[in-house]
């Protein structure tokens, strides 16, 4: 039989670091111990039974089981429009500043292909999202990265990036409430993105996946409620989050109408859209009664909650998440990352996941998901407590 080798863009995809934890926590299991795995990102509660419903009956819907309009149905770009604007004040127009996306990932993942060439730069956070970097490989770009400091609040410092990077740079990532740093963006700091996205023609790509999930009655802010952002760039919303509906795949681009014909171009030749029915069961869940996401937010709020009481409890002290469904803190004195992880799963028999698996200036930071009831969140502090890292 032959052996057929890969292509040179598959053989630049990064490997996927946290393959090899999944390995590690599947063997701790496998010898009987009581795991606590605090180290995934997929949302635990099921879909609302009203979306669910929506779809069994769309299902049944023969105009479904033919091929969709191939840049999605207007109805469901509408609803979206009609999403943003009663959740942000952001007017849209959904013939041309909107597309519809196999998921957030998807839309992230294409970018790079349908605006930039190779060799072009790209800016991205670290640290960040692993997937992002699997797109810029695909289209063999140049990265820079944006250290996401704590003294600096988790947020670009644009004036530390040297001129000349900002001036090659052509497409920037950017992704509040943050993965995995939990934090937020304040309004000032998306203004100047756009002052200096306009200064330096760069393309900004808001992944605001976590959009729903802001705490302590804060509500997170879409970046297109800045001044100017439609004009250089788009933000990529997901239903995954904000309705668990992880599995359904639905996510949107939304935003400069030249970047989004680009990304409903690609799709053409990519996809023939998503069923029609999982569409009129989106367009039902923004346009439907929203108790849900409110009740979804207080329930990841007094998880958060509970963990970090418990945490501080033991002494380990770290910033409460602002937003998204995780935690993000440092390792104690002694130990990177990746020891920390190694340690805490052997003796306490909980997973936690490796800052650096997230960039480099996650090395001495793990991440935390908050997707696990409170009383197993405050075990697992406990347990980790038990082995005096912090006394």
């Amino acid at each position: 039989m032959v052996n057929y080798s890969k292509s040179n863009a598959l053989n630049r995809l990064p490997k996927q670091f946290f393959a090899d934890l999944v390995v590690k926590t599947n063997a701790a299991i496998a010898k009987g111990y009581d795991v606590i795995n605090l180290g995934q990102g997929n949302p635990d509660q099921p879909t609302p039974e009203h979306i669910v419903r929506a779809l069994q009956k769309a299902a049944e819907n023969p105009l479904y089981h033919k091929y969709s309009p191939f840049r999605g149905y207007d109805f469901l770009k509408e609803a979206i429009a009609t999403f943003y604007k009663r959740e942000y004040n952001v007017d849209l127009d959904p013939k041309t500043e909107v597309a519809i996306l196999f998921g957030s990932k998807t839309g992230l993942v294409e970018i790079g292909e349908c605006l930039l060439n190779s060799g072009d730069t790209v800016l991205m956070p670290d640290p960040g999202y692993p997937d992002y970097l699997s797109g810029f490989a695909l289209a063999n770009l140049k990265i820079e990265k944006m250290p996401l400091l704590r003294e600096n609040a988790f947020l670009p410092d644009y004036v530390s990036i040297p001129e000349n990077v900002l001036e090659q740079a052509k497409l920037m990532f950017l992704n509040y409430p943050n993965n995995p740093t939990a934090v937020t963006a304040p309004a000032d700091f998306f203004e100047e993105t756009v002052a200096t996205a306009e200064k330096h023609n760069i393309c900004v790509v808001h992944d605001f996946a976590y959009g729903a999930l802001g705490f302590d009655g804060i509500k997170p802010r879409s970046f297109l409620q800045t001044p100017g952002a439609k004009d250089v760039g788009i933000e990529m919303y997901t239903l995954s989050k904000t309705y668990n509906m992880a599995g359904w795949r639905v996510g949107f681009a939304l935003g400069n109408p030249s970047v989004i014909e680009a990304i409903e171009l690609i799709q053409d030749h990519y996809y023939v859209s998503l069923f029609g029915g999982i569409q009129e069961a989106s367009a039902q869940a923004l346009l439907g009664p929203q108790d849900c996401v409110r009740e979804l937010v207080q329930r990841y709020e007094t998880r958060r909650n509970a963990f970090f009481d418990a945490a501080h409890k033991i002494g380990w002290n770290a910033a409460p998440s602002e937003g998204s469904f995780f935690g993000w803190l440092p390792v104690p004195e002694g130990f990177n990352s990746e020891s920390f992880f190694e340690y805490v799963l052997d003796k306490a028999h909980v997973v936690l996941a490796p800052g650096i698996g997230f960039g480099s200036q996650g090395g001495q930071y793990i991440r935390v998901g908050l997707l696990t009831e409170p009383e197993r969140l405050a075990e697992a502090a406990w347990r980790i407590g038990e082995l005096h890292l912090f006394d």
